[in-house]
């Protein structure tokens, strides 16, 4: 006996500890190109093409123009999630905002649908500006609704229990849009000014193959290839005359076409109130084909190199098996220069991952300060543009020297502190290292009961 230990005692000084491994039986039974998936959490994913029928009819907006036809499609997504205890839902659009009466009934539809909590669903735009608008296109904007509705119920049918992988990457097309000159800002394309350039990816994956079940792909840069341009832009000098996805759908339909369209991509717009394309001009000038295949290829390729990494085994190994699911939202009245305006703010946690955003155009500095108030408490993703349409959301140190963003602003300077510290408090509620958010303590525990169905009723569909 004593031999036996000592040869275990050596054996562990030689190798070291390692982490369980699959036992024999899983090992002979596993196939080269499928893994285990041991998790909670289940998902369900589609996607709906949202194109008006007839473009003609339609007013595209963010840079107003008449468009005559379609060079690629608009779509819709949800990426529905469920951890056996909660269930919450992303949407994402290709369109120039999420609009706050849209966001309500979309909310409805979908909870109708799938039981998903209204206030658990984070509805959100890439900020696409060669998209109709939906106040202007009634008709469209009911179809749009109309089919958010039937890919909720497509996507409620296909659930799987899936585990999660995370990477990030770069991409090089994005550019600061404002330098300061003497005391004001101006319209520049500044290559020194502040920028993220960090791609960050999630896939969703059941382990029957190497093709995720579905992408989630974050990045920071205004979807405006496509618009206004200036006299030395041509062929395009009033703008590209056609509806677009932008890069945000280029680069999804290049990563859906990767796995030979069978995954879903799904895109996050971040920060990208001061970012846009690197594309010189007078200003600068509208895109044309070789720009878009540029910038759609170069986010699409830092999402497939990223996607194929995560399925490596030494990657799989850092996977979690238990994804807890929190969210968090709060309506917020902001200072704004005419009237107080009107805000939700939400953060849902899946697992490591964090989500905060917020209903505008926030300025990138707003990504790095939350990101560097979380440290290490949690993944972050910081997620503009969603469940509302607020516009520019600039910081006060903007405010101070003008500009485009914090002059066409309806916000006040001093909303910057209330939104960085109200996320920071839903993101407390939801990251769960506050003892408040786990306490066993019975006055902790109702206190938080109480406020959950606050919160559910604060953004519930009103009954007809």
């Amino acid at each position: 006996m004593r031999s036996v230990c000592l040869l275990t005692f050596c054996t562990l000084l030689l190798f070291g500890a390692q982490k369980p491994t699959l036992n024999a039986v899983e090992e002979t039974s596993l196939i080269d190109g499928q893994f285990p998936v041991r998790s909670n959490l289940r998902a369900g994913v589609a996607k709906i093409d949202i194109t008006p029928q007839d473009p003609s009819t339609v007013t595209v907006i963010g840079h107003r123009r008449p468009v005559s036809g379609v060079r690629d499609s608009l779509r819709a997504g949800i990426l529905l999630l469920d951890d056996g205890d909660t269930k919450a839902a992303f949407v994402t659009m290709d369109t120039i905002g999420a609009w706050e009466d849209m966001v309500k009934l979309a909310r409805e539809s979908i909870e109708k649908e799938t039981g998903t909590p209204a206030a658990n669903i984070m509805i959100t735009a890439s900020h696409n500006h060669s998209a109709p608008g939906y106040v202007e296109n009634p008709v469209w904007a009911a179809e749009l609704l109309k089919r958010i509705g039937v890919m909720a119920k497509r996507a409620a049918g296909e659930m799987r229990t899936v585990s999660i992988g995370y990477g990030e990457d770069r991409i090089g097309f994005g550019i600061n849009r404002r330098k300061t000159i003497d005391g004001r800002a101006v319209i520049r394309l500044n290559a020194e000014g502040p920028n993220d350039p960090r791609v960050k990816v999630l896939r969703f994956d059941d382990g029957k193959s190497l093709t995720p079940m579905a992408v989630m792909m974050h990045a920071v840069c205004h979807p405006c290839f496509f618009t206004w341009g200036d006299k030395g832009s041509l062929p395009y000098p009033a703008g590209y005359p056609k509806i677009s996805a932008d890069f945000p759908g280029e680069a999804q339909t290049f990563v859906e076409a990767i796995y030979g369209n069978k995954t879903s991509a799904l895109f996050l717009q971040g920060c990208a109130g001061d970012i846009r394309p690197n594309l010189p001009g007078h200003p600068y000038r509208c895109a044309d084909e070789a720009d878009i295949q540029w910038a759609g290829r170069d986010l699409g390729g830092a999402v497939a190199r990223t996607l194929a990494l995560s399925v490596t085994r030494e990657k799989l190994r850092q996977r979690e098996t238990f994804y807890k699911i929190r969210v968090a939202n709060e309506m917020l009245d902001l200072p704004g220069k005419e009237q107080p305006v009107h805000a939700e703010l939400m953060a849902i946690k899946v697992g490591p991952f964090l989500f905060l955003s917020m209903p505008g155009e926030p300025m990138v500095e707003y990504g790095f300060k939350l990101e560097k108030a979380i440290a290490d408490r949690a993944t972050p993703i910081i997620v503009g543009y969603a469940n509302g349409n607020i516009g520019y959301i600039a910081t006060a140190a903007a405010h101070e020297v003008g500009g485009y963003e914090p002059n066409r602003s309806v916000l006040q300077p001093e909303a910057e502190d209330l939104i960085l510290k109200k996320l920071g408090q839903l993101a407390d509620r939801v990251v769960g290292d506050v003892f408040e958010s786990f306490s066993k303590h019975s006055g902790d525990v109702l206190k938080r009961e109480a406020e959950e169905k606050t919160r559910l009723r604060s953004v519930q569909p009103k009954a007809p």
